[in-house]
């Protein structure tokens, strides 16, 4: 052997060829978010047969639909330290889990307590689960991928309801709405099962070498076993005054608006106020998700590739998302089409925009302490799920006044301005917090 083979082989043991145990992890975060729409959206999809069954007028449908997010809003900041005190393997994993079983069991409910502590149950048990996808690719994934990875995983839920509303309007036409539950809940039985076979810390995972943890560091990622911080009333008030979080927390309660328009009450308003069948109401619903997906996806390459090309973190992120705002209020321009074809165009557009906005959740990453990850993305999910339980009960309200869903269009298309306001006026740096020890 020369000796230029020699010092190759040499190198090549010396600086072995990085892993991407974090591609892995992408692919396990974007399944179990696609499992956790599918849980969420179950008794959307449900609501036109059940509310018959069940005799449920659309105010307690109204609040049937808000019980989900009464829980997850409150639970997210618990659910947000709970990630940083005991990691993201064991608490998202054990929270899969249990919102699955929770999801299974409202096959068999017959009164609307019943239904309304189940759905708060899921709350509770999925409020971890945006936080923690959050924590996950800050530590296994650089900044200068964080954007896709982060819109890849955001696009799974859109991926899910695409694929799966048609299936699960099949099933509750040809089942009934109780099997609607079973299959969702089973399906993230067994999710959970895979999680914990290949979900880790970048620091303890056993495929992972130490050019892979390299890389990601590097790049500004947190693959380094962090110590752990005992969170005190000063890092939330910091967390909670601090100008550019206040701008996002805004923004993400006005994306939250037209997302929980989609998951409650689109599939009521196509059925109820345009005519659809179950079975044309269930294709019908799924066009928007495609363009969300889409639209995810094209956001955090646009994101990343600014910020390859020099681009400040600001002009990276924020593009997107204040197009994203801006496009998706015309949403509104549904009220003024009564054609079918034209009607899903509009929304497809607007769920696309929506999916350019969905950066929202790399800002987390990017601004968070690095300490305090999870909490940061607790409080920003919390705030930002308010609308979860204000959108279902305004919407019912409104159709029980005015029995059309014309001035709930024109809400949704309000809050969304709203957003792309705070985006342009209040957040202008977003940077990471350092916290300050105090001895």
């Amino acid at each position: 052997m020369n000796s230029s083979g020699a010092q190759r082989i040499s190198n090549e043991i010396e600086s072995p060829k990085k892993t991407n145990v974090r591609f892995t992890i992408l692919a396990m975060l974007f399944i179990v978010t696609v499992i956790n729409y599918i849980d969420r959206s179950a008794l959307g999809i449900a609501a036109p047969v059940m509310k018959e069954d069940l005799a449920f007028d659309a105010v307690k449908l109204g609040v049937a639909f808000s019980a989900f997010n009464w829980a997850y809003t409150a639970f997210n900041i618990p659910g947000g330290w709970l990630l940083d005190r005991f990691g993201a393997r064991k608490v998202y994993g054990v929270a899969l889990l249990l919102w699955s079983i929770f999801t299974f069991f409202q096959g068999f409910i017959s009164t609307l307590l019943g239904l309304f502590i189940l759905r708060f149950l899921v709350g509770i048990t999925e409020a971890p689960s945006f936080p923690g996808n959050s924590r996950l690719t800050t530590m296994w994934f650089p900044q200068h991928e964080r954007g896709r990875a982060v819109s890849i995983y955001n696009s799974a839920q859109y991926f899910g309801l695409a694929l799966f509303t048609p299936v699960m309007a099949w099933i509750l036409q040809e089942f009934g709405w109780h099997d609607v539950f079973f299959v969702a809940g089973g399906a993230g039985i067994f999710v959970a099962i895979l999680w914990f076979a290949f979900v880790r810390e970048p620091y303890n995972h056993p495929r992972v070498n130490q050019a892979e943890i390299d890389y990601i560091n590097s790049g500004g990622g947190l693959a380094n076993k962090e110590e752990k911080r005992k969170v005190n009333w000063s890092d939330i008030r910091l967390l909670l005054s601090n100008r550019q979080m206040v701008g996002i927390y805004i923004g993400q309660y006005a994306l939250n608006t037209i997302v929980w328009f989609f998951l409650t009450w689109f599939p009521t308003y196509l059925v109820t106020e345009k005519g659809l069948s179950l079975i044309q109401t269930g294709f019908a619903a799924s066009v928007p998700y495609i363009g969300a997906f889409f639209g995810g996806i094209v956001g955090g390459i646009i994101s990343d590739k600014l910020l390859k090309k020099g681009k400040s973190l600001a002009v990276a992120r924020k593009t997107p998302i204040i197009t994203g705002f801006l496009l998706s209020s015309t949403i509104v321009l549904a009220n003024f089409t009564s054609n079918i074809f034209l009607l899903i165009l509009i929304m497809s557009i607007a769920f696309f925009a929506k999916g350019l906005a969905g950066l929202t959740w790399s800002l987390v990453g990017d601004m968070a302490p690095k300490e305090l990850i999870g909490l940061t993305g607790g409080i920003f999910n919390t705030i930002g799920n308010i609308a979860g339980i204000v959108t279902p009960l305004v919407i019912g309200f409104i159709l029980a006044k005015t029995n059309s869903f014309s001035g709930a269009l024109i809400f949704v298309a309000s809050v969304l301005f709203i957003g792309a306001l705070s985006y342009i006026f209040i957040v202008n740096k977003p940077e990471r917090i350092v916290l300050i020890d105090k001895n």
